[in-house]
C-alpha cells in the first residue's frame, strides 16, 4: 500500500449535496478496491490563474488515500469520465516524504565559526 494525494477540481455551480454525491463515490470506490481514504479535505471554490473549459473557478477538494495502484487507476478512469469534474491529479507521494529519511542537515554542514569568512576566502567582503 502506497500513500496517495488526489486533487478534484469540480464544476462551481455544484450544490453541496452534489459535491459530497461525488465525493461519496470516489471514496466508496476506493475503499471496494481495498483503499483506505485518510482525510477528506474541501477546499471550497477557488478562482483559477487562468480559464479552463471557460470557466474562472471551481471548487476543490483533497483526498488523502493509503492505496494499491489498481484501484487508484480505476479512480483515475471514473474522474476522467466524471462530468462535474473539471481536472484531477493523482500523486503517488514518495517514501521519502513519508519516513523522514530524506537528507538532514547535520551540525557540521553549519558553518557558524568566528573565522569561517577567512575559510571561505573573503568572497563576501568584496560585495558592498
Amino acid at each position: 500500500m502506497r500513500p496517495y494525494e488526489v486533487m478534484v477540481i469540480l464544476e462551481p455551480a455544484l450544490e453541496e449535496s452534489a459535491v459530497q454525491a461525488v465525493i461519496n463515490r470516489s471514496t466508496e470506490q476506493l475503499q471496494s478496491g481495498g483503499s483506505t481514504v485518510n482525510r477528506v479535505d474541501k477546499w471550497g471554490k477557488r478562482r483559477f490563474a487562468y480559464e479552463i473549459a471557460k470557466k474562472m473557478e471551481g471548487f476543490y477538494v483533497l483526498l488523502d488515500v493509503t492505496s494499491e495502484v489498481a484501484p487508484m487507476q480505476e479512480l483515475d478512469r471514473t474522474l476522467r469520465l466524471a462530468d462535474d469534474v473539471i481536472r484531477h491529479k493523482i500523486v503517488r507521494i514518495p517514501d521519502e516524504a513519508i519516513n523522514g529519511s530524506g537528507r538532514k542537515v547535520s551540525a557540521e554542514d553549519i558553518d557558524t565559526g568566528p573565522d569561517r569568512e577567512n575559510r571561505r576566502g573573503g568572497k563576501d567582503r568584496d560585495r558592498d
